[in-house]
């Protein structure tokens, strides 16, 4: 077993486990967060694991971006740029790679804790699991692949999704299409195992041929261009007016004052 204060990694043959570890955080999306989960990723892409197990510690599974640390940077621009591009980074990789991604939420996955839960190939949530993506509450748009849920719960839903911010229950995120199953909490880990001990007597050159062709089918326009597109977009309005003011509202506890909302547009 090896890690570090955010991430463990826990290879067992042709398995391997990643556990996010930051949980009296929240296992939030900071830079330290996104270099040991870089290094995890990678190094499990390029092993001998047939599966891939991301989960995570704590009553949150991901509480998503850290608004905090985005409200002290000197260029919220800029930092939200590269932290966006490194987390694209995991994202690609964990959608890319030859081996089955099965991602395991508990509690609440939220902005780019969402993004993390749907890279997976199989996404299992427990009964109290929920997820929210609440950018545009701080002024900023989606990252992390969140577009791409479009493909998963369809263009209206995904939407209501990203506009509205409702938080989606399990059963409610299983109906729509975002996440593969849902069991009681007290039988999540026994899912997980049955779901590993599946794949893993299955033939991996058959899963990871179907796992490329059916990301392939759900990505028709290239998902190095809307990963691209989304770095862009999230790094431009965190050096807007309405980014900061977001972000500062959002640490502050109190609610945002938009432009068009202070002039009642």
């Amino acid at each position: 077993m090896t890690g570090t204060s955010r991430v463990r990694v826990q290879v067992d043959g042709r398995l391997t486990r990643i556990t996010l570890c930051a949980a009296s955080r929240g296992n939030p999306v900071d830079p330290q967060m996104v270099s040991a989960l870089a290094r995890a990723v990678s190094a499990a892409k390029t092993s001998e694991a047939a599966v891939l197990v991301l989960e995570a510690e704590g009553r949150m599974f991901c509480v998503g971006g850290d608004v905090a640390g985005f409200a002290v940077a000197d260029d919220p621009s800029l930092h939200v740029e590269r932290l966006a591009t490194d987390f694209h980074e995991i994202i690609t990789t964990l959608m890319r790679m030859p081996a089955i991604v099965v991602t395991v939420v508990q509690g609440m996955a939220a902005g780019a804790g969402v993004s993390l839960a749907a890279a997976g190939d199989v996404v299992l949530a427990a009964r109290s699991a929920s997820f929210v993506l609440a950018y545009t509450k701080v002024g900023l748009s989606p990252d992390g692949g969140a577009s791409l849920l479009v493909q998963s719960v369809g263009l209206h839903r995904a939407l209501h999704f990203a506009l509205l911010n409702p938080v989606m229950a399990a059963d409610a995120a299983y109906e729509a299409g975002l996440v593969s199953r849902v069991v009681d909490d007290d039988h999540l880990d026994a899912a997980v195992a049955d779901v590993v001990e599946a794949l893993l007597s299955g033939s991996r050159e058959a899963q990871v041929a179907t796992k490329r062709l059916l990301r392939a089918q759900a990505v028709r326009d290239g998902l190095d261009a809307a990963l691209a597109a989304e770095t862009a977009s999230i790094a431009r309005l965190a050096g807007t007016f309405d980014g900061r003011e977001g972000v500062d509202a959002f640490v502050k506890k109190r609610p945002p004052v938009f432009p068009s909302s202070a002039d009642g547009a």
